[in-house]
């Protein structure tokens, strides 16, 4: 009576958290990397086939996380730890405020910031779908970070205003890459493209929109 998917994300293995661990510090090419990562891939479909999920994902096992992985495929942007960040805030008060809320250490959560103009060097997410598509007959769903999302996390003024007058400057190229991204995956086979966009919530739970947070 309903189709059956997942929200996207799949816990990963311990090996292949140690493996992205070993490719960001230069210990594992990106070759290598894949390999690990194509077989975690192989296992998280499987299970969602056992299980008779209608419409499957790679559980993004590929990604630092939901949304910082851009960065490997974006020019003009630079993964860095909220740590490192701290003195270049626009208001570090309320930034310390909300590192003493999270419940990991600030080096641990990574943002992809904006330091040049936007451009994809490759895409961001067809290379999945085409592995999963080689894995399965079923139809696949893809999970992207969505356009507010993108524009309020990679915005970090110290870097960001060298290259960009403002924040709806930097957006406009965030929604080109992203509809471009969608028309490859629709021309690649995509079943479903999911667009998430948590930090939203803020807008309709909060009274505080401004607010620096990172999701």
């Amino acid at each position: 009576m309903f189709e059956v998917t997942q929200v996207g994300s799949w816990p990963r293995s311990r090996d292949l958290l140690r493996a992205l661990r070993d490719k960001q510090q230069g210990r594992m090419t990106r070759d290598e990397f894949e390999r690990v990562a194509d077989a975690e891939v192989r296992r998280c479909v499987e299970h969602q086939v056992a299980a008779g999920v209608d419409v499957v994902v790679d559980g993004e096992q590929r990604r630092d996380n939901f949304y910082s992985f851009v960065t490997d495929k974006l020019d003009g942007t630079r993964l860095m730890s909220l740590a490192e960040m701290l003195d270049t805030v626009e208001d570090k008060a309320a930034f310390e405020e909300m590192l003493a809320t999270l419940d990991v250490p600030a080096s641990a959560i990574r943002n992809p910031t904006c330091t040049g103009r936007l451009q994809r060097r490759e895409p961001l997410a067809v290379g999945e779908l085409r592995f999963v598509q080689q894995l399965t007959d079923r139809p696949v769903k893809v999970a992207l970070p969505g356009p507010y999302l993108l524009t309020r996390s990679m915005w970090v003024g110290a870097y960001t205003r060298k290259v960009y007058r403002d924040k709806t400057e930097m957006g406009d190229d965030v929604v080109r890459i992203l509809r471009e991204e969608l028309q490859d995956l629709r021309d690649a086979g995509a079943a479903f493209v999911q667009f998430d966009e948590p930090v939203l919530t803020e807008v309709v739970m909060s009274e505080d929109c401004n607010r620096r947070t990172f999701m």
